[in-house]
Parts: structure tokens; sequence; C-alpha cells
């Protein structure tokens, strides 16, 4: 993805060439890390049970005997408060993990089996306390649980086609929970049509049952088979993606709960490497830019700090799709100007420094992904004076250090105007700040933007010299990842 430029330095012992290896070599690590830092969760709706607010403590763990006791009331009992009461009681019991193995160790006792037969019965209270201890063994941690919730599977799936808002909704989290366990509940619900019947929730006019939907299917997107066997054929092939799309254009209309929860979805989708020039086609890019510039004007109106939880997976679709070889034949998806794009992202950099500075490095990725073969952004990221903005943010960490100088490498390969717009000014300063840090990953990067600037500033290396820069290489020169570079550079200056 490097652009070839003219000229080498001397001598050759680390070359252009080289660099830009050692640079494609750390973006696809980068990217590889990206790809594979999923989120894997389970949910728990307890805020379903109104009547339990206020109570002192959860209920004891029940013994075998006390499971079959409940299980047999709720079944036989001669009221329906009585029954009712008796799933209530065993699905607080169930909040223990105790009690939940115990469940599943009566199994061939037919507990799970009179579980079902009250889900599937026609008292909508029964079968919703039944759906509600499922929910309570879904979020075990214990795979074999979710295994032994199987027979429960497919009527579970049956119901998100029913009337109650609140009962789909806790139907979708416990789905979600169990596929994201089980190999086995997957392979079941695939064939049985999961993929269809997640569309068509889609649909629904209840945020709360749309903002489940997306978890159920975020879950299912994280399945290790996912990428081969499940979004090729069901996924892709299905309306989700254009409706996923859909949930994610700014307006009055956009729901924050939701939008993360299809963002996250999108995430999974794009890593998965399938189509992405198929999203792309459907206008991916164009609506996740707007997305972000909509976000870059929430966070100057409110100091909400949730408005990281949709930053974090926007930026990082948006830093995946960029890497596709579809961008640069798709002109104008983006249909933004430059400037807008990256003031956008400048202002989000901001807020996540001063409120949360574990993102930054998602941030600047996207940065790097933009420079990265586009003259018109880095003219942007100069004419727009936020080459400061950026250097403020070295002394975060390590990790935003080697993306700042990253970025930094990106403008100043650009050529000879671009190093002359980034000379003079606070970039040799805080170059010779850098090379006093420890870290060889933020040494070798300030070493490769000091080839750059020689290469196409030479006025850059009289300067260096004159503020000790030669004493700051000798810090490095015994470094066996470093010395080379060292060694060339220290040539060059001497050779100026």
């Amino acid at each position: 993805m490097w652009s070839r430029r003219q000229g080498s330095l001397r001598p050759t012992v680390c070359g252009v060439e080289e660099l830009r290896r050692r640079r494609r070599e750390q973006e696809a690590a980068l990217r590889k890390a990206r790809r594979e830092q999923q989120l894997v969760s389970k949910r728990l709706l307890r805020e379903d049970a109104p009547e339990e607010a206020g109570e002192g403590c959860m209920a004891a763990i029940l013994g075998e005997a006390e499971v079959q006791q409940f299980l047999r009331q709720a079944q036989r009992g001669t009221e329906e408060k009585e029954r009712e009461g008796a799933l209530v009681s065993l699905r607080r019991g169930l909040q223990h993990p105790e009690t939940q193995q115990t469940f599943i160790q009566s199994v061939l006792e037919g507990s799970m089996r009179t579980l079902v037969g009250l889900l599937t019965s026609n008292q909508a209270l029964l079968q919703l306390e039944a759906a509600r201890c499922l929910h309570e063994l879904s979020h075990s941690e214990q795979s074999t649980i979710a295994e032994a919730c199987l027979p429960a599977t497919s009527y579970l799936l049956t119901y998100l086609s029913g009337h109650s808002s609140d009962f789909i909704e806790l139907c979708l989290y416990t789905l979600g929970n169990l596929i994201v366990e089980s190999e086995a509940v997957r392979r079941q619900l695939l064939p049985q049509g999961i993929v269809p019947a997640l569309a068509a929730c889609i649909q629904s006019p209840h945020v709360a049952v749309l903002e489940a939907l997306g978890y159920a299917l975020s879950q299912l997107l994280q399945a290790k088979e996912a990428p081969e066997k499940i979004i090729p054929s069901s996924i892709l092939a299905s309306t989700l993606p254009q409706h996923m799309l859909q949930m994610l254009q700014p307006g009055p209309k956009l729901n924050p709960g939701v939008a993360v929860e299809f963002a996250w979805c999108l995430h999974y989708i794009i890593c998965s490497q399938v189509s992405n020039p198929l999203l792309i086609g459907h206008g991916a890019l164009s609506t996740l830019g707007l997305l972000l510039l909509d976000l870059a004007g929430a966070v100057q109106r409110t100091e909400d700090a949730g408005l990281e939880l949709l930053a974090c997976p926007v930026l990082r679709c948006l830093s995946n799709l960029l890497t596709e070889a579809a961008v640069e034949t798709v002109g104008g998806q983006m249909q933004l100007r430059d400037e807008r794009v990256v003031a956008a992202l400048f202002i989000l950099l901001q807020f996540f420094f001063q409120k949360q500075p574990s993102l930054l490095p998602e941030g600047l990725w996207l940065l790097n992904n933009l420079t990265a073969n586009s003259p018109s952004f880095c003219t942007s990221l100069l004419s727009l004076d936020l080459i400061e903005p950026l250097l403020q943010l070295l002394p975060v960490s390590n990790v935003v250090s080697v993306m700042v100088l990253t970025v930094l490498c990106n403008v100043a390969e650009k050529g000879p105007a671009y190093c002359q717009r980034l000379w003079p000014g606070p970039l040799l300063p805080a170059l010779l700040h850098t090379l006093a840090f420890s870290d060889t990953e933020v040494v070798g990067q300030s070493l490769e933007l000091l080839h750059l600037l020689f290469l196409y500033q030479p006025e850059a290396v009289q300067v260096f010299l004159q503020q000790s820069g030669l004493q700051a290489l000798e810090r490095h020169q015994e470094e066996a990842q470093l010395q080379d570079r060292v060694y060339a550079l220290q040539q060059t200056a001497l050779q100026g």
C-alpha cells in the first residue's frame, strides 16, 4: 500500500525500501490485532423481574430435591399462582452456579424436558418464567450447560416471531448467550433459519428488541466458523447488512444503544474479510464517515461518557475498510471533504485524550490509514495546522507515540513539498525527545522519520547537528534492533 519514491539514503545499510518493508510488517501486525480483539461476553436481564427489587439478598442455593420439587409444582400445581411462584423460586435459585450445575445433572431425570414443556405451555406467565429460567442458565460460564439447553433453542427461535416485545427481547438475549458458547447450538439453529429470523426482527419498531437483536447477531458473528460458513452463505445473502447500515445513519432516529450493537456487528463482518467490497458498494464508507462527523459534533455538545462506546467500533470499521484495494477503485466513496473527516477525527482524539486515552490508538490507526496513500488527507493535516496537536499526544504511551510517528512518516514520505511544510516547527525537538525513550519501537519510528526528513529536507541535518542530535543517536548505537539505522543516520548527518 506504500507508494514508490525516488532516491535512497547514503549509505545503503538501511535504505528507504527497508524502512518501507518494516512499516508494512508493523501495519500488518496492528491490523491483525484489531481483527482478533473481539468482545465475547454474555448479558443478563434481571431487571425484567421488578417484584424482586428491594429484596435484601439472593435466594439460597437449591439442592436436587428442591429443584425437582419446584419443577413438579410448576408442572402440576392446582393454581396458576402456585405454579408461577414455583418457577420464580427456581429462577432465583438458578442465579447460583451451584444450582445451575445441579439442574443440569438432573437432566436425565427430565428437568430440561419439564422446563421446555412449561416454555411451550399456553399460559403466558408460565412461558415467561420458564424463559427466564433458561436465561439464567444461558448466562452460565460452563459450556455443558449451553448444550443442555439445546432442546429449548428451537422454541426460543420460534418465539422471535411473536407479538410480545419483552418476550422477544428475552429470547434474543438467551439465544445470544447460547450461540456464543456452543457450536452444537449454532449447528442446530443455522439450518432452522436463525439468520432469516433475525432479519425479520430487524423490522421491529421496539428499540429494546433491536438492541437485543444486535447483541444476538454480534454473538453469532463472533463464532470461529463465522468467516467461512456463516457470513458468506447466510449473512451477506440476507438483507441484514443493508439494514445494519440504515441503523447507523446519523439523524434524529439514530438510537445510541442500537447503533453500538450494529456497529460491532459490522466490525465483525468487516474483520472476516469475506466481501468488504460489497459493503463498500452498499455505502458503508459514506455512512460511517457521516457517523464520524456526527460523533465529533456530539462530543462538542455533551459530556456524555457513553459516546466512546459507539466511537470505538466506528473507528475500527472505517480503519479496516480503508485497507481494502476496492477503496482506491471506487471514487468518492467518502462523499466528504478531506478537511471535514480529518477535523472530526481530531475532535474525537482530543475527547479521547481527556476522557478515554485507551481509545487514542483507534483514532490514530484510522488517521494512519487515511494518510498512508492519500496525499490529499496529508495536505488536510498540514493545512489545518494539526501537526502540533498530534505531537502533543506523544507522551501518552509508547503505543500512541508509535502511531503518531507513523502518521508523520506518512506525511513526510509524500516528498519534499510535504517535508517543507513540516519544517521548521516543533517536529525536531519532539523527535530529539523521543530518541530519549527506552522503547525500541518508538525510537525506531523516530529514526525512520529522521531518515525521511534528511532525504527530502537537507537543511534539517544541520539543525539536527546543532541540537546535539549525534549524542542522542549514540544512546542507541549498541542496540541490536536499531544499530543499523542509527549508523545510517550518523553517516548521513556527518556527510550532510
